[in-house]
């Protein structure tokens, strides 16, 4: 059964996207992440719930037990949720939203020119197949 309290959605053709959920995958020893694509039926049946757009891509959105995460708050409270020394940078929550999330927006409308993109969404190896809702 697929852990279903910490869900991150990610633009599953965008290479900074991607390189997030191989670091993630790689320092989540104890499997708490799962993963889908924004362009995934699940991804797109989140967006739909949550009242988000449904073809723009531009913020991860995480979900942990039903609370919904966006832009530089997701990134941070991803990084509190994987422990250890990435915790500490939660310490940037008490930034207000308004001045964080700026930032995120300025990298989130150049990802692909600054990373370049992928032609299809990635598909996990079967080793990872587990970790990832479709």
């Amino acid at each position: 059964m697929k852990n279903t309290e910490h869900i991150l959605l990610f633009d599953g053709v965008c290479n900074l996207c991607n390189g997030l959920v191989q670091f993630i995958i790689k320092r989540d020893k104890k499997g708490i992440f799962t993963f889908s694509s924004l362009q995934s039926e699940y991804g797109q049946s989140v967006l739909e719930k949550y009242g988000l757009p449904k073809t723009e891509y531009n913020s991860l959105v995480y979900l942990k037990n039903n609370t919904l995460y966006l832009k530089s708050s997701a990134s941070l409270h991803i990084l509190k949720d994987l422990k250890g020394i990435w915790s500490f940078f939660f310490i940037f929550i008490i930034i207000p939203k308004f001045l964080r999330d700026p930032i995120y927006t300025l990298i989130a409308r150049n990802r692909y020119r600054f990373f370049g993109k992928r032609d299809m969404c990635m598909i996990p190896t079967p080793e990872i197949r587990n970790r990832f809702i479709e």
